[in-house]
């Protein structure tokens, strides 16, 4: 089917920088909007950021505005985060999701699919 692998998550000091990545692979037919989501312990899985098939929109929570910057390359199936100026309320695991039309059994299929996830740990 479709399998979405997450990587780039680690842990790092306040204002620091992490690039995180999700690489789609299967039998992907083509990839609609790809974004990045996260869940802190306790707290709901949140939107962190979107971008549409193309790349040329994208959206941001307003804690990810100015700090992070959403990516992709359709070549490599794959969306990436890149995140500065870290704060440690970014902590959670952060995951990505992607709007995929493939192929299956002689025919098209459209379904969201999310990765395994990604720790990032920001350390005061």
């Amino acid at each position: 089917q479709v399998q979405l692998v997450e990587s780039g998550g680690g842990l790092v000091q306040a204002g620091g920088s992490l690039r995180l990545s999700c690489a789609a692979s299967g039998s992907i037919f083509s990839i609609n909007a790809m974004g990045w989501y996260r869940q802190a312990p306790g707290n709901q899985r949140e939107l962190v950021a979107t971008i549409t098939s193309g790349g040329g929109s994208t959206n941001y929570a307003d804690s990810a505005k100015g700090r992070f910057t959403i990516s992709r390359d359709n070549a490599k199936n794959t969306v990436y985060l890149q995140m500065n100026s870290l704060k440690p309320e970014d902590t959670a695991v952060y995951y990505c999701n992607a709007d995929v039309t493939y192929y299956r059994l002689g025919s098209y299929n459209r379904q969201h699919f999310w990765g395994q996830g990604t720790q990032v740990t920001v350390s005061s």
